[in-house]
């Protein structure tokens, strides 16, 4: 059931939060032998709270935005009284004393949190596995991957449990699992929620997420996160806005114009992708959108990515590496090692050559409304899939996971422009697949109106298989 249906239905007192918080557990727990998307499940805490919500409505009382309504938070967002392990084992005891501002913003809200959903090791790869729990499997295909970081988020949702979760997007990590697993993943325009765990917050390039079953639930979810922090310097001066009370149903994109792309520059996109993303740009012409290709040039933006990431890690894990490296992920440690030899002259460039992906980016969108992409080159990898190892495409051997498999979803990390990961259809396998829709600097409502449309349009013509849990 949609976040937005059950909200609804709770005001009007036609179902109890309890009834949905136990209906959410019971799935949870028949699912996680399966999935393995949850690290912890929160039953009494949940139950406890989910009484409370009911008995506030019996009594009248002022209810807010998320009332009675439940999610799961990525365990490397921190949750106050509630195990947060960061997919670590050095951390698997680890119980924060507060929330995150998003935490705590959807608390505020009145939603219930039932748990803290799988992520890689301090969310350091696109794979959702670590030697605290091991791997979660693609809701679709135990045999593929779920994506990452936030693959416990996407798996669990497409799976029916909890209708929001916030998910991390570190260089993709909400969008790839999302596309992964047919649902909706957000990385919002840098400030819009605020990120107040972030170490370097003037440097930022991660962003605290919704994940979602649609783009109403998104629009509904970031609408309670919103608003300026003191945590967050980029989130000052940035007004809370009302994403899903300003959302209209239905709704055409006559005369948006739409720059596309379905692959940077030298990098592959599988057939049925590529067949996909045809489809999806014949529905964005049937809804009035003026389309114009646009070049992938500057656009293969992994090694800028990787300086600024990984020295970001280096800086946070080499001293724990050191330390206590026998007990984190191999893949952690090799991306630590990557960045051994950057120095400050380098990362500085690096620096440079993300403001000039930021302003090329802005002088693009002065011009057009949006730019649409595949997410992914090809649909969920193998549940084995090793980080450092070769990606296949069609048949086809590529010697870079993260340059050849979701080359579009970092460059707007860097640059901070709101995009959104939509459900366009299945491969022949029944795996999803998911496009990209790329929205003006902090105009996320308007994004957010666009996609809605689209999906409203686009979904009937090309359905997603069903679950089949």
């Amino acid at each position: 059931m949609p976040a937005t249906t059950m909200r609804r239905l709770v005001a009007q007192r036609e179902l109890s939060p309890v009834e949905i918080v136990e209906e959410v557990l019971r799935r949870a727990d028949a699912l996680q032998p399966h999935l393995n998307c949850f690290i912890t499940l929160c039953h009494e805490q949940a139950l406890q709270q989910a009484r409370e919500a009911e008995q506030a409505l019996m009594r009248g009382a002022t209810s807010g935005l998320l009332h009675g309504l439940p999610f799961t938070v990525k365990d490397i967002v921190d949750t106050a009284n509630v195990r947060t392990t960061y997919g670590s084992l050095l951390h698997r005891d680890h119980v924060p004393t507060k929330d995150a501002v998003a935490v705590a913003r959807m608390r505020e809200a009145g939603a219930i949190l039932i748990g803290k959903t799988t992520s890689s090791e301090f969310g350091a790869k696109c794979l959702t596995d670590a030697p605290l729990f091991g791997s979660t499997r693609n809701a679709w295909n135990a045999s593929r991957t779920s994506g990452g970081s936030s693959g416990g988020a996407a798996a669990s949702m497409a799976a029916g449990i909890a209708p929001l979760a916030i998910a991390t997007d570190g260089g993709g990590s909400t969008r790839i699992p999302a596309s992964c697993n047919g649902v909706v993943g957000l990385k919002q325009s840098l400030g819009v929620v605020p990120h107040s765990q972030v170490q370097d917050a003037f440097g930022n390039y991660t962003y605290v997420t919704p994940t979602t079953r649609n783009v109403a639930d998104t629009a509904l979810m970031l609408q309670a996160m919103t608003g300026a922090h003191g945590s967050d310097p980029w989130s000052l001066g940035v007004p809370a806005q009302r994403y899903f009370d300003d959302l209209q149903a239905g709704g055409d994109l006559r005369g948006k114009r739409i720059l596309f792309c379905a692959a940077p520059a030298g990098r592959p996109i599988a057939a049925e992708v590529a067949s996909a993303f045809e489809a999806a740009l014949a529905t964005l012409e049937s809804m009035g959108a003026v389309l114009e290709p646009m070049s992938g040039e500057g656009f293969d933006v992994e090694p800028v990515w990787r300086v600024i990431n990984h020295t970001s890690w280096r800086g946070r894990f080499a001293p724990m590496a050191a330390a206590h490296g026998d007990q984190m992920s191999p893949s952690l440690l090799q991306q630590l090692a990557l960045a051994e030899h950057v120095d400050g002259v380098a990362f500085q460039q690096a620096m440079f050559a993300r403001t000039a992906l930021f302003r090329e980016v802005q002088a693009r969108l002065e011009t057009h409304d949006f730019i649409f992409t595949p997410t992914l080159s090809r649909t969920a990898l193998p549940i084995d899939q090793d980080l450092f190892g070769s990606i296949e495409i069609d048949g086809k051997e590529y010697a870079e996971v993260r340059a050849n498999w979701f080359p579009w979803t970092m460059p707007f990390n860097l640059t901070g422009h709101p995009a959104i990961s939509l459900p366009c259809g299945a491969d022949r396998e029944g795996l999803p697949i998911g496009m990209q829709l790329v929205g003006r600097f902090r105009e996320d409502g308007q994004l957010l109106q666009a996609a809605a449309s689209f999906e409203a349009a686009h979904w009937p013509a090309n359905p997603l298989p069903v679950v089949a849990f």
